[in-house]
C-alpha cells in the first residue's frame, strides 16, 4: 500500500495540505517515497495539564503539533523519526484512559486516544511502520530513551527531599534525567547529556551524582583500554634500519665494499633466502 501511494497525486496533495496548515512555522514534509498514512487528534499529557494535539503518521516519521483551528491551522510542529520510537501501553488513570507512551532517545511522553479501538489502531499502524523501517535500514531498535516528565499536578512536594512544598513562590522544576518534579535546592546542578541536548541540562542531585559516577567509570575504562597501547609505545626501540644522525659514510664500514645490491644479476627473491 505504501509503495502504491508513494508517487501518487493524492498523496502529494495530502502532504501539501499538512504543510499549509503548519505554514511558515513548520518544516517541509514532502520527500520522495514519503507517504501520509493517517492522522488524528490525541490527548498529550503535558507538564501543566493534558492537551489535545494533532498527530500525522507518515511511513518514516511521526509529526504532531498544537491545534489553532482544526483542519486549518497548526503550530509548534514536532517531527519524530519512527526508527527512534518505542511504544509502551499504559494502564488507565482516573483522569485519562486508553493511554500509551511514545518513547524516543530525545523525548518521551504519554498520549491517550478517545477509545480503546482507536488506541489499538494507532499502536498497530505505528508498530508496522517501525518494523518495516528498521528492516529496510538494518538498524536495531532504540534501547535508550529519555525519561517522561511527571506532570506538575502529580505532586505538591519535591519528589527528592519530600519536604519542600510547591507554591506560587516555590517553583517546580524537572530533572531531565529521571523526569521527577523537584525543588530548586534539589536540582542545582546541570550536566551535559549530548543525546538530549548540546547544552548542559538541569538534573536533580541524585542523578547528578549518578552521572558523575558513570562518567568516571567510562573514563577509567577508556584509560585501562589505552594502557596496553601506551606500554607498547613506551617500550618501543628503533631498529637499526631507522634513520639516525650518522652520515652514510659512517655506515659504509659495516658493509663489504664489493657488495652490489641493485645489479641486474641479483633477483629480489635472493634477498629473502
Amino acid at each position: 500500500m505504501v509503495d502504491h501511494l508513494a508517487n501518487t497525486e493524492i498523496n502529494s496533495q495530502r502532504i501539501a495540505a499538512v504543510e499549509n496548515c503548519f505554514g511558515a512555522s513548520g518544516q517541509p514534509l514532502a520527500l520522495p517515497g514519503r507517504v501520509l498514512l493517517g492522522e488524528g487528534i490525541l490527548t498529550k499529557e503535558c507538564r501543566k495539564k493534558p492537551k489535545p494535539r494533532i498527530f500525522f503518521l507518515f511511513n518514516d516519521i511521526l509529526v504532531y503539533g498544537s491545534i489553532i483551528i482544526n483542519k486549518r491551522k497548526y503550530n509548534s510542529q514536532h517531527i519524530i523519526p519512527l526508527e527512534d520510537v518505542t511504544l509502551e501501553t499504559l494502564p488507565d488513570t482516573l483522569q485519562m484512559k486508553n493511554r500509551w507512551m511514545i518513547k524516543t532517545s530525545k523525548k518521551s511522553f504519554v498520549v491517550s486516544a478517545a477509545s480503546l479501538t482507536e488506541r489499538k489502531e494507532w499502536i498497530s499502524h505505528l508498530e508496522e511502520c517501525i518494523k518495516h523501517l528498521l528492516t529496510k535500514t538494518g538498524r536495531q531498535p532504540c534501547r535508550e530513551h529519555a525519561a517522561p516528565w511527571i506532570p506538575d499536578k502529580a505532586t505538591d512536594i519535591c519528589m527528592r527531599c519530600t519536604h519542600t512544598k510547591f507554591s506560587t513562590l516555590t517553583r517546580r522544576h524537572h530533572c531531565r534525567k529521571c523526569g521527577f518534579v523537584v525543588c530548586a535546592d534539589c536540582s542545582r546542578h546541570r550536566f551535559l547529556m549530548p543525546r538530549l541536548s548540546p547544552k548542559p541540562l538541569r538534573v536533580c542531585n541524585l542523578c547528578y551524582r549518578q552521572l558523575l559516577a558513570d562518567e568516571k567509570k567510562e573514563a577509567e575504562a577508556e584509560r585501562r583500554q589505552a594502557e596496553p597501547i601506551r606500554s607498547a609505545i613506551q617500550g618501543y626501540e628503533p631498529s637499526s634500519g631507522d634513520d639516525s644522525d650518522k652520515s652514510d659514510d659512517d655506515k659504509a664500514e659495516h658493509w663489504p665494499a664489493d657488495t652490489e645490491f641493485y645489479t641486474s644479476e641479483v633477483s629480489w627473491s635472493s634477498f629473502h633466502s
